[in-house]
């Protein structure tokens, strides 16, 4: 999972050595931390948010093939 946020973060920004995930693992839930450039925040959250929603869409969908609950939070 950690693989697939950072692949689709480092396709979407101008800064790609900046991508990084972190992941914080329980019992039944996996939280993932993306962290960015700064000037890289815009294109990761998208117009209202779309982007971000698109790309939480994605790992929680990845995540449900594996029976596990994935949460994505976007960090400045």
């Amino acid at each position: 999972m950690k693989d697939l946020i950072e692949f689709i973060a480092r396709k979407m920004v101008e800064h790609p050595d900046d991508v990084q995930v972190l992941v914080a693992e329980g019992e039944e839930s996996q939280n993932y931390e993306l962290r960015v450039n700064p000037e890289d925040m815009g294109r990761i959250i998208g117009k209202n948010g779309r982007t971000a929603k698109a790309i939480r869409t994605l790992v929680s969908s990845a995540a449900a093939k594996t029976n596990v609950y994935a949460n994505l939070e976007i960090v400045e």
